[in-house]
């Protein structure tokens, strides 16, 4: 893949989040970019106040970002001269299946037949138990010309936007998808990895968050460090079973979004999930602790879904039921890890 500057490269963001607001203006730095904003009085102050307070502030926005409440404003901007379409879905989870159809409406009413579209949101829906692809899948299938994937990695909005390091990894059966995430975002302090393991880097992303609830009650409890380690080891274990069941490589699990992006959700204290759990094994129940967030927390809608195609699967995931037990059936935290604890011993390695 090349990482050199396309001058056709036309890029649109759908969501004005923090993690969409960090893609534009990373995007906005060497290529044309308009971030789309659902509410467009909030794209207005966007637009006239060069900064996102409500998610990322303290931190302007580039001088050449446009930011626009108006969808046929950004489809229109993709066009060009030999222009190169890239549509970045930066929307929660919950929001994109209607993300999905109203880009594939547009991009079949602008004529945008050779687009490219990768979403950046991780989890698997709450209601279907589809992965993102699938999702989208019923939406740009009709679209032969628009290719398809999935942005994702070890990432912090907040330190992507502050201009910090950062690794991600964008994965698609299309490589000119691929070259086109690499054009529009690597480069400076951000490296983007291709991967063809669409799969393995959803469900990498999706079950980390999981993960990273089991390790926060764990610390909000008091278990120590040691517990911590144990709980991210086997929460892998967990999420590579699945994975392989739903026909990814096991491979991917080792890499940026399978460790990389466990490891720093369930450790990193920017991490809503790890927070979520902190605050549960303080004793604190789940509707305040979402009551107070201004943003998503994906592994508490995500959790239910993993255990049902788990069992579906005949998948063994014992950190992730303890964690919904929790969540979900009023289990109190202590009990959940002392079942845990009971369970039989195992031979490491496999499902032995």
């Amino acid at each position: 893949m090349q990482a050199d500057g396309k001058p056709g490269l036309r890029v649109g963001v759908l969501g004005a989040g923090s993690w969409g607001t960090a893609l534009a203006a990373a995007s906005a730095r060497a290529h044309p970019t308009v971030l789309w904003a659902r509410n467009p009085a909030f794209a207005d102050q966007l637009a006239r106040g060069r900064e996102n307070t409500h998610y990322l502030p303290g931190i302007p926005l580039p001088a050449a970002l446009r930011v626009t409440g108006d969808l046929d404003r950004l489809l229109a901007h993709l066009h060009g001269p030999d222009a190169e379409a890239l549509v970045v879905l930066a929307v929660p989870m919950a929001g994109l299946d209607a993300a999905c159809h109203a880009v594939a409406a547009g991009l079949a009413r602008h004529g945008l037949a050779q687009a490219s579209v990768v979403w950046a949101c991780k989890g698997i829906d709450a209601v279907t138990g589809r992965l993102p692809h699938e999702i989208a899948a019923d939406h740009f299938g009709a679209l032969p010309g628009v290719s398809t994937g999935v942005l994702s990695g070890p990432s912090f909005a907040r330190e992507v936007a502050q201009g910090l390091p950062v690794a991600l990894t964008v994965a698609s059966a299309d490589p000119v998808l691929r070259d086109r995430v690499v054009c529009a975002l690597h480069g400076g302090a951000i490296r983007v990895y291709g991967s063809d393991d669409v799969v393995g880097v959803e469900v990498g992303g999706a079950l980390k968050n999981v993960i990273a609830i089991a390790c926060g009650i764990g610390d909000g409890l008091s278990m120590g460090t040691n517990a911590r380690a144990a709980l991210i080891t086997r929460g892998l274990a967990e999420i590579s079973r699945l994975g392989v069941a739903l026909g990814a490589r096991a491979e991917t699990f080792t890499g940026l979004t399978g460790l990389g992006d466990l490891i720093l959700t369930a450790t990193g204290d920017l991490s809503r999930n790890r927070q979520v759990g902190l605050a549960i094994g303080r004793g604190r129940p789940l509707d305040a602790i979402l009551g107070d967030m201004t943003q998503v927390a994906e592994g508490v809608r995500c959790a239910p879904a993993v255990l049902a195609l788990a069992r579906r699967h005949g998948i063994d995931m014992p950190i992730t039921e303890a964690v919904c037990a929790v969540l979900f059936d009023r289990v109190p935290p202590q009990e959940a890890v002392s079942r845990l604890l009971a369970r039989d011993p195992r031979f490491e390695g496999g499902d032995r």
